[in-house]
């Protein structure tokens, strides 16, 4: 059989509409990405804010030491200390988590790993102690 350059233009536009529509397709089913926030504007005007408190932790040398052991993340602070943890899955936007936080006589905070899947989470740690606001910043991988 012989086709004529005419067909041959159809045969070629008809595979490359096929494709624009199955790439278009392929886009609205994807799931929305994780690495992009939806409050990124909010997130700029507070940055100076976190800027601060992370100098802070500087200053003070108040950075919590994190320890992952078989009941949980321990978290051990400077000084006695409550706040908060957002528990950032990279993966996955939706396994994300916030834990309030007290401590113990010996300023230490534990996270129990039920409900916690293993993998690389990114811990956004907010406490206040001994009067002053710090935020810290650390990754661990649960196993």
């Amino acid at each position: 059989m012989k086709w004529n350059w005419g067909t041959k233009l159809v045969i070629g536009m008809v595979c490359f509409m096929s494709f624009i529509i199955v790439l278009a397709i392929k886009m609205f089913n994807s799931s929305p990405d994780a690495l992009v926030d939806n409050d990124y504007y909010e997130k700029g005007l507070n940055y100076d804010k976190e800027y601060l408190l992370k100098e802070q932790v500087k200053k003070d040398q108040a950075k919590p030491v994190i320890e992952l052991s078989p009941e949980g993340i321990i978290l051990t602070f400077k000084d006695s200390a409550e706040g908060k943890i957002n528990m950032v899955r990279t993966a996955d936007k939706r396994m994300d988590k916030i834990i309030q936080i007290h401590t113990d006589e010996l300023h230490r905070a534990a996270i129990p790993l039920t409900g916690i899947a293993k993998g690389h989470w990114k811990l956004i740690i907010n406490w206040k102690s001994a009067g002053k606001f710090y935020l810290d910043e650390q990754e661990v991988m649960v196993e």
